[in-house]
């Protein structure tokens, strides 16, 4: 063989390479294609040892992976289905336009060209693969391309789901008789909708956590192994979101073979293209491929294929793979004298190849995203032929299929959502729907055929034999029974003269919980690495780490230097009960979701605890979080090592001082930052019963301290644990009377130093101060706001008290809130308190030091409470300014520091 080929197919290189295609011809006609396969490998790997480079070792051709012979017949009506496809298309194509077109506030919006491009890969799957649930299946879990949202809509419209008025209503869900939301949206349509995707990238991420949750449940027996799959689609472009591909290691490492991607590959993102100068359908498949997936191209329709077999040179394949996306997205816009031309026009035996087809055959050359039988088939392989790995399946299709002029293939596609009255004419005439021209010179109406006619019958005869309509989404979860209450009340007597965080606690009650003969087995601790930070590397030898494969090597921790046995080893099962997540907060809180919506998704009441530094939680994964309040999920998300002034030497970047003010933004995420083990154990034991037994859609929010300190006792009385939940309670009374009287409100990490505060201000400058426990700063705002709207909405009725202003009804007075969050966390209070509120709080940037030192820098310790408390007891004229002045001196405080906002 000559070593002066470069594959240009010239000359002597041109005769060479063309007889070893044809040898393999021979081969794979004599042999098969096994045979063909083990000589090519067996090739590559002396070239391999005698230096030679292969280029791109993880690409295949531009060409389709199932070739025609392999592919099975398509076993429905192609026509009937094509009419079926055709009226969905109209009808989404309708609800968009009609919003923007006729008398809709302007602005409405919508997309059109997402789901036009993506119908047949819907359609395929809605006719031929998607289980609904039966009491045999546990249904399929699909998680649709949010702009696609239309399409779905379209078609439940057609299966008799949804009425034209929603159809109408689309974007619009306050208008007359209810709407549609923009994109899947379970907390507004909790019966439709399964999974949000619009939020770019999270769709994936969810889909695989979902597929390992998933056998993660039948590995420890929760629900019986089946052949349930989890399908995702997504935009090429959405690739780029770090959250869309940074996990597909997972599933390609724990070969998940129930989850199927299908990447609708249009080659156009929102702007233009999504690889103008390279392939991202080629990019795409290497780095799947790496990642131990199954890559099936579907890439040329059918029209394609007697060209492929007539290319003996390999011209036509060398073309594709040399053509940038930028240049095939100009080719679906131009006509058959350009692409005639331009494509193969480059070279002569191209030319001869479509020299015997006409212009209009040329523009007609579909793509494989938009041909039922490719997809078919890909599907069927992809379902049948997954050999233990996932499958992603790369569609390419057109953006904007159908749309002509309005926006097919073009940039601006994304953005179309009007069309005139001749574009309207010329969707309704291409894809034959039975409107009149009249009846489209106002509006696009939709078109809805008998219910008797043969499309609806047909429908409803697949959707029948594959179990029911999809999505559809189970709201409720099964009947559940609260576990033994001895798990919320260890910390009820406080430890005495023993220091244990809160951290500790909450770990010794998920070890308590898994021991619940009721529950145990239903609770899900999920820690991203940091299990022995947390002091909870004991549930480690308790319930084992999931492991799909088991523990197949010797951890080194399993036996101790002195050769016994570790009871405490890092301990991986196939049942382990602990999801140990690695350095991957995006994962954890991914498993988080799934776990959360177990009842939803598997019918099943799983209890998730997500333990991880509060700093990347509501910061890092925030997305996330505000998509789990849209996915009705449930469970505890338990911020350990809380706080802005907790981390001995950490520094800015852990930690936390704004996660309860971001989720007060979350409407059905409840927020706790509790100080005590007793008021943990109030508030888990609600939230249990408040999500499990009386299934509200809520998740909690809680955070967890790592310092460790005197833990008080539970005080006596009925109120505490009604306070508790709340999110107020009086915890320390004043000890003396006095006519200089003040509140102290703290929480959390903080609480003990508004309780320091309150012994210096008696004992030495004789102020009285009652200390209370905020245990929730975002149920007294949500408690207040409501209050206030109802009051507002009722001005004839007898004005109501909010929790709040019952509480401190007999002020005025000053109050005083120290919190180890930003000051606008318990400012948010102050027009419902019956007197001033001075609030302390830790604005600016962390810093590397010791906890005694951070609150000195953000002014929050006793000292700082002290000098406030002082400070608005003189501006109410109760305090003389000279007893501030030499309390300062006192409490050596420098009143030139500079301000930690801003230093």
């Amino acid at each position: 063989m000559s070593t002066e080929s470069n594959g240009s197919g010239n000359g002597h290189d041109a005769l060479e390479i063309q007889e070893w295609r044809d040898s393999m011809r021979d081969v794979i006609e004599l042999s098969g294609n096994e045979q063909a396969v083990r000589i090519i490998e067996d090739i590559e790997e002396i070239a391999l040892q005698a230096g030679a480079e292969k280029k791109f070792p993880l690409n295949t051709p531009y060409i389709n992976t199932i070739p025609p012979e392999e592919q099975h017949p398509f076993p429905g009506s192609r026509e009937i289905e094509r009419r079926i496809k055709s009226i969905i298309r109209w009808n989404a194509m309708a609800m968009v336009v009609n919003q923007n077109n006729v008398d809709a506030p302007p602005g409405i919006g919508g997309h059109i060209s997402t789901f036009a491009s993506a119908a047949t890969l819907l359609e395929i799957g809605q006719n031929h693969f998607w289980r609904g649930t039966t009491e045999d299946h546990p249904g399929d879990l699909i998680y649709f391309q949010g702009h696609a949202a239309p399409g779905p809509y379209s078609r439940a419209y057609l299966e008799g789901r949804l009425p034209a008025e929603k159809l109408h209503n689309f974007r619009r869900e306050l208008g007359k008789g209810g709407g549609l939301s923009s994109y899947p949206h379970p907390w507004l349509m909790p019966d439709f909708w399964q999974f949000p995707t619009v939020s770019m990238g999270l769709g994936p991420i969810g889909a695989i956590y979902q597929a390992r949750f998933t056998r993660y449940l039948e590995n420890r027996g929760l629900i019986p192994k089946s052949d349930q799959k989890i399908w995702a689609f997504l935009g090429d472009g959405e690739c780029d979101e770090p959250e869309s591909l940074a996990p597909i290691n997972l599933p390609g490492r724990e070969n998940l073979d129930n989850l199927i991607f299908v990447i609708n590959c249009n080659l156009q993102r929102l702007d233009g293209p999504v690889r103008g100068n390279g392939k991202i359908v080629q990019e795409l498949e290497a780095r799947f491929r790496a990642n131990n997936w199954n890559v099936i191209k579907c890439l040329w329709g059918s029209d394609w294929d007697e060209l492929f077999e007539r290319d003996t040179t390999g011209k036509l394949v060398q073309a594709m793979n040399e053509t940038v996306d930028g240049q095939f997205q100009l080719y679906s816009t131009s006509d058959g004298a350009y692409i005639r031309e331009h494509f193969f026009g480059r070279d002569p035996d191209l030319a001869k190849l479509v020299e015997n087809m006409s212009d209009e055959e040329l523009v007609k050359l579909r793509r494989g995203g938009h041909d039922p039988e490719k997809v078919y088939n890909a599907y069927l392989k992809a379902t049948t032929e997954a050999n233990g790995r996932p499958t992603v399946i790369l569609a390419q299709t057109v953006k904007g299929y159908g749309l002509g002029e309005v926006g097919e293939g073009k940039n601006i596609a994304h953005n179309a959502k009007k069309m005139n009255t001749e574009e309207l004419k010329e969707f309704r005439t291409r894809f034959g729907i039975p409107i009149s021209d009249d009846d489209i010179d106002h509006a696009a109406p939709f078109y809805r055929p008998p219910e008797d006619s043969v499309e609806v019958k047909y429908l409803h005869e697949r959707r029948k034999a594959l179990g029911g309509f999809v999505p559809t989404r189970r709201d409720k979860g099964p009947a559940f029974t609260m576990p033994d209450e001895k798990a919320f009340h260890i910390s009820d007597e406080g430890t005495g003269d023993k220091e244990v965080s809160t951290t500790f606690i909450l770990g010794q009650m998920i070890s308590r919980l898994l021991k619940d003969k009721q529950i145990g087995k239903l609770v899900v601790p999920i820690i991203p690495d940091e299990a022995r930070t947390f002091g909870m590397d004991g549930l480690f030898a308790q319930c084992g780490i999931y492991a799909s494969t088991g523990q197949l090597y010797t951890p080194v921790d399993a036996v101790t230097k002195e050769g016994k046995k570790n009871l405490q080893y890092y301990k991986e099962a196939k049942d382990g009960q602990l999801l140990q997540e690695g350095i991957n907060e995006a994962g954890a809180m991914a498993e988080f979701i799934a776990a959360g919506s177990a009842y939803s998704s598997h019918n099943i009441n799983t209890i998730p605890f997500y333990v991880f530094y509060s700093m990347f939680g509501f910061q890092r994964t925030g997305d996330q979080l505000w998509l789990a309040g849209d996915q009705r999920v449930r469970g505890f998300v338990c911020g350990g090592t809380a706080g802005r002034t907790t981390l001995n030497g950490e520094g800015l970047q852990h930690e936390d001082g704004h996660s309860h003010v971001i989720a007060l933004s979350v409407p059905n995420c409840v927020a706790y930052d509790p100080a005590f083990g007793f008021e943990l154990g109030v508030i888990l034991k609600d939230g249990i019963r408040r999500m499990y037994v009386d299934q509200e859609d809520v998740y909690y929010y809680i955070t967890l301290m790592n310092e460790d300190y005197v833990q008080l006792a539970k005080p006596e009385g009925d109120h505490i644990d009604d306070g508790i939940l709340k999110g107020c309670y009086k915890l320390s009374p004043s000890s003396m009377e006095g006519e200089v009287h003040a509140n102290i409100l703290g929480s959390g990490a903080i609480l003990n130093c508004a309780l320091e505060a309150q012994k210096i201000l008696a004992e030495n400058y004789g102020v009285s101060t009652d200390v209370y426990s905020v245990t929730s700063y975002k149920n007294l705002q949500e408690d207040c706001n409501d209050t206030a709207r109802w009051n507002m909405f009722h001005p004839s009725e007898e004005p109501r008290k909010s929790y709040l202003e019952s509480l401190f009804e007999n002020g005025p007075d000053l109050f005083v809130a120290t919190s180890d969050y930003m000051k606008i966390l318990p400012a948010g209070l102050s027009q419902w308190l019956p007197g001033k509120l001075v609030s302390l709080g830790t604005n600016g940037f962390g810093r590397s030091e010791s906890r005694e030192a951070l609150r000195d820098f953000f002014e929050v310790d006793a000292r700082y409470t002290v000098l406030a408390t002082l400070t608005g007891l003189v501006d109410e004229g109760r305090v003389d300014r000279e007893v501030v002045v030499q309390a300062m001196s006192d409490l050596g405080i420098d009143p030139e520091k500079p301000n930690p906002m801003y230093c």
